[in-house]
């Protein structure tokens, strides 16, 4: 494979008390998956050489200072600090919660500057991370700030997607949250994600209502009838299949969400409890919107097993996989709109070759 089309991973890696060591280690450690991409872990090669030692996994790792000598075929490590540091599997701590942001700010970083070209990350405390320079209430709010464009918690796992209208916002605020230039520009956030990220050309969008039973025409409150219905119907006579609001106790029981390519939910849990209960442990947590592309797994750091090896993988293989699928997703699309009839002549020559 060529060395300029080999997709770089970068890997933050997150709380170094939970099970985001582990689970990438796991991930890394088939070599097969080194021919179809490069990682690199942003840490401390000591430290993952010791973990991988914890876990008894055998990987082929190779510490970097400088991310110019990244080497293909080989599970990189660039060392984003070299001193050691205490690691207690389970226990909530401020010290590793700073190592925590120091790997993010590094990733992003060569995010930016298109070092690495996807960006998948552990899961963090979201307790233990905040600092005088960081107050943020999770990777996408970080993220946001950082890169280029709006961001959208999408959750994926296979052809169910959830995205939200506000994310991590206690419930009482959530209503007043809720405005129409808020609901356009989320769903053209996923409007726009759905055809360039996942290659489809008319996507249909159902929203989630705000209160119980859509408000029961103002009896439980009266947003679904003067902001959220109003705000869907002017948007879909503009061309998008935007479709609700949907009363949200139902919607996913009677299986209504398959009839749809993207659901958005009004809050977190109306859309992360329904979508966590279908998916767990094979859900990604993909942050739309953004000029770059970073995906991650739906749980958290477990500290109930961390250091136990008994983690399972599945879902940071999954956003590890689903990021270089965007990517090419990504490219593809951008290649079509920058020149279709080029596009499409390769496509029919490169089919030839398999007639």
């Amino acid at each position: 494979m060529d060395k300029q089309k080999r997709i770089v991973v970068g890997i933050s890696i997150g709380d170094l008390n939970g099970i985001g060591s582990e689970v990438v280690l796991k991930t890394l450690q088939d070599q097969r998956i080194l021919e179809l991409f490069t990682p690199v872990i942003f840490a401390s090669f000591k430290i993952i050489n010791h973990l991988k030692k914890v876990y008894n996994i055998e990987c082929n790792l190779h510490g970097i200072d400088n991310l110019n000598n990244i080497a293909e075929k080989k599970i990189n490590v660039f060392n984003v600090w070299k001193e050691p540091i205490d690691i207690n599997f389970g226990k909530e701590d401020p010290k590793i919660g700073e190592y925590a942001i120091k790997s993010l700010k590094s990733a992003v970083s060569a995010l930016k500057n298109n070092t690495i070209d996807v960006l998948v990350t552990a899961p963090i405390n979201k307790s233990n991370i905040q600092a005088d320079d960081f107050k943020f209430p999770g990777h996408t709010d970080y993220l946001n700030q950082e890169l280029e464009g709006n961001s959208l918690m999408l959750m994926i796992s296979g052809k169910l997607r959830v995205g939200l209208l506000t994310d991590h916002v206690a419930v009482k605020d959530v209503s007043k949250n809720i405005t129409k230039e808020l609901i356009e520009s989320k769903i053209n956030i996923i409007q726009e994600t759905l055809i360039q990220d996942f290659g489809i050309r008319k996507p249909k969008i159902a929203v989630l209502g705000i209160n119980p039973h859509n408000g029961d025409n103002g009896v439980i409150g009266n947003e679904d009838d003067t902001i959220l219905r109003p705000t869907i119907d002017e948007i879909r006579k503009k061309g998008t299949l935007v479709y609700g609001p949907y009363a949200a106790d139902s919607f996913f029981g009677s299986s209504n969400y398959q009839n749809f390519d993207a659901i958005i939910a009004s809050y977190h849990d109306q859309g992360l409890i329904p979508f966590k209960t279908l998916s767990f442990g094979r859900g990604v947590n993909y942050t739309a919107g953004l000029n770059k592309i970073r995906t991650s797994p739906d749980h958290g750091t477990a500290y109930d097993i961390a250091g136990k090896n008994l983690a399972n993988n599945e879902s940071f293989n999954e956003a590890l996989f689903t990021a270089i699928e965007i990517y090419k997703k990504r490219k593809e699309y951008s290649n079509l709109s920058k020149n279709p009839l080029k596009v499409t002549v390769s496509t029919k020559t490169h089919q030839k070759r398999f007639d």
